[in-house]
């Protein structure tokens, strides 16, 4: 039997794509899908964009009249809407019943299945990379976002359980593991006798791993340990990966952040000052409700003086049963304009702090070939199609997993370009 699947959404996804293709590691996973006798869309539910990515995908995917599946955010937050308005659909698995997803899946395949566990993943990354899950769940209730809502409040893993799974993957040849959770800085919180600095201290003392990135950090909750655990260590990146959503502190609060533009700025600077080189990237939404003119200025104002190294944008999705839903709703047409005044600037931000990194040496991972350059990735690059990419010439043929030292020599808003030095 041959299993395709498509997974949708974010690295957190992915993860639970990875270990479901696990369940079938006796069967041949294709990445063809006409190919497939089940095909499996793990959906994503977060914001409307991606729900209406995710019904089109399954659309697409009944077409071709094989037996279909579809888990994921979307079915555990819609399930009984979904089962009614698809009936076409084999079988709906919501994620409360993923730790039964052996027993669901052997029943209605008739064939044998492993458990659903992390150490039995079948990685869809490059073989040098993978993300490590943390945790699950979140406690923030942001008044946009219904993470809570599907995935439920925040549950850390047992830091021994993350400790095996790290070594297992580096011991079959991983060389950069990327921490992932709703809230990586949470971490252990819920355990009473782990943090995420001991974690990662943890993890750094693994032979053999020569990246390690934290993802999706609280601004709150970086503390001065966490930044000192970053400068001090040789392979995790000084890589800052901090959403601030906003930077009005009237906005902040209708948001239910626990920040202030005040708060924001004094951890900027901290680690700006603790570490000149870092990455800080973050993420701002604009049209939440309520947003005034004056905020969004304040906002644009903070991000011009806070120069990002990178920075996201998106446009407030009203979603159900959260709080922000029954705000009054700022109009889609300004939000749109608001978001495009936003990225345009950043835009230009991001030019000049590439262009500031000219003449740095950066120890990079090869990725693919492309043309005349070698594609790889720096601490400066995250591996989640956001960041962009270290373009390097080379004179000596690499190969993808190759660590190289690089001299910057030029920079445009997205990417940074090099030279491998001998």
């Amino acid at each position: 039997m041959k299993i395709g699947l498509i997974s949708l959404g974010c690295a957190k996804n992915q993860v639970d794509s990875e270990m479901i293709l696990g369940v079938f590691k006796k069967s041949e996973i294709t990445n063809n899908i006409s190919e497939a006798d089940v095909i499996i869309v793990n959906t994503c539910g977060f914001i409307e964009s991606a729900k209406k990515e995710s019904i089109d995908t399954i659309l697409e995917v009944l077409d071709y009249k094989k037996k279909t599946i579809v888990t994921g955010c979307l079915v555990e937050r819609y399930y009984d809407d979904l089962k009614k308005s698809l009936p076409e659909v084999d079988l709906f698995i919501r994620i409360k019943d993923y730790p039964r997803i052996k027993e669901i899946l052997k029943g209605f395949l008739n064939e044998n299945v492993k458990d659903f566990k992390e150490k039995n993943r079948m990685l869809t990354t490059p073989k040098h990379l993978a993300y490590l899950r943390i945790s699950d769940g979140c406690n923030n209730r942001c008044s946009y976002c219904a993470i809570p809502l599907i995935r439920g409040s925040y549950r850390s893993r047992l830091e021994d359980d993350i400790y095996d799974e790290a070594l297992s993957l580096v011991n079959k040849g991983v060389k950069e593991l990327v921490l992932i959770s709703q809230d990586t800085t949470r971490y252990g919180t819920d355990l009473g006798n782990t943090n995420i600095v001991k974690l990662l201290k943890r993890i750094e003392t693994i032979p053999n791993l020569e990246f390690v990135r934290c993802l999706y950090l609280y601004p709150s909750d970086v503390t001065d340990e966490l930044i000192e655990c970053i400068k001090n260590s040789k392979i995790i990146v000084p890589y800052f990966d901090i959403p601030i959503q906003h930077a009005s502190n009237k906005m902040l609060k209708l948001m239910n952040r626990r920040d202030t533009k005040e708060k924001l700025y004094d951890l900027i600077g901290k680690i700006r000052k603790s570490i000149p080189n870092a990455v800080i990237r973050t993420t701002v939404m604009v049209g939440f409700p309520y947003e005034e003119e004056s905020d969004f200025i304040e906002l644009k104002e903070f991000v011009k003086e806070i120069r990002f190294d990178k920075l996201g944008g998106f446009t407030y999705s009203r979603e159900e049963d959260t709080k922000g839903y029954s705000m009054p709703q700022v109009n889609k047409n300004v939000s749109k304009r608001r978001l495009n005044e936003i990225m345009r600037m950043q835009e230009k931000i991001s030019l000049e702090k590439g262009l500031e990194r000219v003449g740095e040496i950066h120890k990079a991972i090869i990725e693919d070939f492309e043309g005349y350059y070698y594609i790889g990735r720096s601490f400066a690059f995250a591996p989640d199609d956001v960041d962009g990419y270290l373009f390097i010439e080379s004179d000596e043929k690499l190969k993808n997993g190759d660590i190289v030292n690089v001299e910057i020599t030029d920079a445009d808003s997205y990417n940074l370009f090099g030279k491998k030095l001998d």
